[in-house]
């Protein structure tokens, strides 16, 4: 049979094609955002809208993607299943829709956006049709359908581009900064319409027929994983609300420099997302994966292999950045940005632990124990915001890249450790630790080099890379070439 590692390979390089080729398109947009938007500020406004949109999105779709997977392998009644989760995530949403038109300029006044309570409602009914998506796009993943998925979200993501070029460099005033909100925002909300009606079969076969029983079991499993969830956005962007809450003082002066570094902080956050685009494209074919090898007899051999190369793949991403920063630093077109550039390593960091978190979290799925995925992000969100609380006034967004490379770290030791006890999975730590230490002893190496002569300088700084690789090669051939019977 074919190897499965390879396989989950060859599905990541689908659905990377979309997401990270398509991730990096959006990225693109970027420096012309950054162009655009003269005063850091601007872009700190755009970015806190999109934290916000992070925590709506884990809160509408509850956790149903995996619990879809999940009851996929309990029931052989696969559109039974997906008739259900589909009900659930009907259900919260349309509740959302109306406590989002009932309160949204209560809600724009306390999130400090009194004057633009559109803002709120566009951002909602976006994540509403994202929400709304989500499980036809689960359900293809599930069959193995993975140019379809590609094809829905290049769609997407192309809309999203062709207007944000035409609103942006025809349409907007520089003088009018909030127009250029309001125009990333309606560009956003006609590529998520695409979606929905890319997968119209999906609802026009929906039948509302709730199996009580049956969703009260689903909902049950879900809910610790949307809490899970809530907790893990909290470490990812409660940092950009927490810096403008923090540092406003209540003048119309301070909230523009609060502003000012949520927008130096979210610009360079950006570029140590490279990490986080491998890992939402890897996510989409490893947790289908991971439960169809869960009746494996050698489950916790195919399990060690990912995990030794998905380390030494996250690691080589954080080497090849903090290694070539200099030609990354191109990304921000602002000099007035640039200044954050020494967050980069930092978060670059955080986000190879969050990987590595995200990879061990298996053991709590594939157990049934999700409360610990709750209990562990619960515990990093109430870190974060005890970081954030005490050393943003002080430090500013400092504080908030080394609030989130601690909280990465510490739940990534937890969920090793709470494993060992409840679900084990026999982890290589001498190739773990090895991969990680070797990537950390480059990168010093690296950071100590200093030639005059630029081919030098890049010249050695990746060769360095690639002598990582090569040790990573040679150590790892034999993942990749043997094969696994399948159960």
């Amino acid at each position: 049979m074919a190897n499965p590692i390879k396989r989950l390979l060859g599905q990541t390089a689908i659905y990377g094609l979309s997401s990270i080729v398509g991730r990096f398109l959006n990225y693109l947009l970027v420096p012309l955002y950054l162009s655009v938007f003269e005063r850091p500020a601007q872009y700190g406004v755009v970015s806190e809208l999109y934290a916000y949109v992070a925590f709506l999105i884990v809160f509408l779709t509850f956790g149903l993607e995996t619990t879809f997977f999940n009851f996929l392998q309990k029931d052989h009644d696969k559109e039974k299943v997906f008739q259900q989760a589909l009900t659930a995530n009907i259900l919260i949403n349309g509740l959302f829709a109306v406590f989002l038109f009932v309160f949204s300029q209560s809600i724009a006044d306390a999130m400090l956006f009194g004057d633009h309570a559109e803002y709120i409602v566009i951002v909602g009914i976006v994540v509403m049709l994202d929400a709304l998506s989500s499980l036809p796009l689960a359900k293809l993943r599930a069959e193995n359908r993975p140019l379809k998925f590609a094809t829905i979200q290049f769609s997407s993501i192309a809309i999203n581009i062709v207007l944000n070029l035409f609103f942006l460099l025809v349409l907007f005033d520089p003088a009018r900064p909030e127009e250029g909100v309001l125009f990333i925002l309606i560009a956003n909300l006609f590529s998520s319409l695409i979606k929905p009606a890319m997968l119209y079969k999906d609802y026009l076969n929906f039948r509302f027929q709730p199996n009580w029983d049956l969703l009260k079991e689903m909902l049950w499993y879900a809910f610790p994983l949307m809490i899970a969830g809530m907790a893990g956005i909290v470490n990812e962007t409660l940092d950009r609300i927490l810096l403008k809450q923090l540092l406003y003082e209540g003048t119309p002066q301070s909230l523009l420099l609060a502003e000012d570094q949520v927008g130096i902080y979210s610009a360079n956050y950006k570029l140590a997302m490279l990490v986080t685009i491998f890992l939402q494209a890897y996510r989409y074919a490893a947790e289908p994966y991971f439960f169809s090898q869960a009746k494996d007899e050698n489950r916790d051999k195919q399990y060690r292999k990912v995990m030794n190369i998905f380390v030494a793949v996250v690691a080589t991403i954080f080497l090849v950045v903090t290694l070539n920063i200099e030609i990354f630093k191109g990304f921000i077109t602002n000099e007035a940005y640039r200044e954050g550039l020494k967050v980069v390593p930092i978060l670059l960091l955080a986000n190879v632990f969050l990987g590595i978190y995200i990879n061990q979290s298996i053991w709590y799925k594939l157990s049934g124990q999700t409360k610990f995925g709750a209990y562990i992000s619960i515990g990093g969100a109430f870190l974060t915001i005890l970081v954030n609380v005490l050393f943003i006034p002080t430090y500013g967004y400092m504080a908030s890249a080394w609030a989130t490379l601690i909280v990465y770290a510490a739940q990534m030791i937890a969920s090793y450790l709470l494993s060992r006890k409840y679900y084990p999975i026999h982890y290589n730590l001498r190739k773990f630790f090895f991969y990680l230490g070797l990537a950390l002893v480059f990168f010093w190496i690296g950071k100590k080099i200093e030639f005059d002569s630029k081919w030098l300088y890049y010249g050695t700084r990746n060769g360095l890379i690639l002598l990582y690789l090569t040790v990573v090669y040679w150590l790892e051939r034999g993942s990749l070439s043997s094969s696994t019977k399948q159960p």
